[in-house]
């Protein structure tokens, strides 16, 4: 294991965003290029990443990997990498003779977010209130989708530097009155309420269920697209209310770390969640929630909040990354494998 990290990666580089349900794919061929075409696959088609890899890249390619850098949904601190939501282990030194890649970086895979929030234009996002960015000042990412991913972006020594962490875990409570009638209807993990438990594709049913009880009616709705495309349509009025504490939560939820990192560099919000769900977060009580953070809510009224439209835009950021690592401060000690 080594961890030098001034050290550049041998092309071609293959990229990789590793989540819980999907698994994206594409190769860099050389400093000068852009990504090539993503190759998508569900992770539970497959029994290992090695599998994966071999089936959607190396068979379907003439082209050979010296590098990998892959970004996981989980904490990286050992040669194993667990992934949190989805039975996938990573295992960097297998790799070497299983898919014949000498160098392996392994990201968390909200750091590749943040590297994308430097890499991709204006033209794939959409702003929701604030006023203009401030220049290399601090930025956050979060992201509900599987779970519910966090990551912070400051600039320091001439770098953007990501800050992964794991704010997806971080307790969630009630606060208005209506609030106070659902909460006890959502389903806990081990006693508390995180963020996750309302702020993913499961937590939008669990705020759905927890809408239903409160009100003893029934909630047919099993998956968190049949939740949203009825509270879109406004054809069931258990659902709307579900996606609205959603809206609400994230708000109060980004805020929150808003005012963590100082964001005044914007606040960005992606994965397919927030592309799907856009109307309702351009309806307002998310700009609300956001803002109301007393004594400082005259901050938040400027700090900006995007939603990220790429449709895949970690690969985006680990692409800007696999290019060129000198323009980032990514810390690769003890997250970097070679032959």
């Amino acid at each position: 294991m080594a961890g030098d990290d001034d050290t550049v990666l041998r092309f071609p580089i293959l990229i990789g965003d590793i989540g819980g349900t999907n698994a994206r794919f594409s190769i860099v061929l050389d400093a000068n290029s852009e990504a090539g075409e993503p190759i998508i696959v569900q992770t539970a088609s497959f029994n290992t990443i090695d599998e994966a890899i071999r089936a959607a890249v190396l068979d379907r390619s003439s082209v050979r990997p010296n590098s990998a850098v892959l970004a996981v949904a989980g904490p990286v601190d050992s040669d194993e990498i667990p992934l949190t939501n989805c039975p996938w282990i990573v295992k960097p030194k297998q790799m070497f003779a299983s898919v014949g890649i000498g160098d392996v970086v392994v990201l968390n895979d909200f750091e590749a977010q943040a590297l994308a929030v430097v890499a991709l234009g204006e033209e794939h996002m959409e702003k929701i209130g604030g006023d203009a960015p401030e220049p290399n000042a601090g930025r956050v990412v979060l992201g509900p989708g599987t779970g519910l991913g966090v990551a912070g972006l400051v600039y320091a020594l001439n770098h953007w530097i990501p800050v992964p962490g794991e704010g997806g875990h971080m307790d969630i409570g009630p606060r208005t009155p209506r609030d106070f009638e659902v909460f006890p209807h959502i389903e806990k993990l081990d006693g508390r309420i995180s963020g996750e438990q309302i702020l993913s594709g499961r937590g939008l049913v669990n705020a759905y269920r927890a809408v239903a009880k409160a009100d003893g009616k029934p909630a047919p709705f099993t998956k968190p697209a049949e939740v949203t495309a009825a509270a879109l349509a406004k054809s069931d009025p258990v659902s709307e209310e579900a996606l609205e504490m959603f809206v609400t939560c994230l708000g109060r939820t980004a805020g929150d770390l808003a005012m963590v990192f100082m964001s005044r560099g914007g606040v960005f919000l992606t994965g397919g969640i927030a592309q799907k769900i856009l109307p309702a977060l351009r309806a307002g009580n998310f700009r609300a929630a956001f803002e109301d953070k007393a004594p400082h809510s005259e901050l938040m009224r400027t700090m900006p909040v995007y939603v990220i439209t790429h449709p895949l835009a970690a690969l985006s950021g680990l692409a800007a990354y696999a290019r060129n690592p000198s323009l980032f401060g990514v810390q690769t000690a003890g997250r970097r494998w070679r032959v």
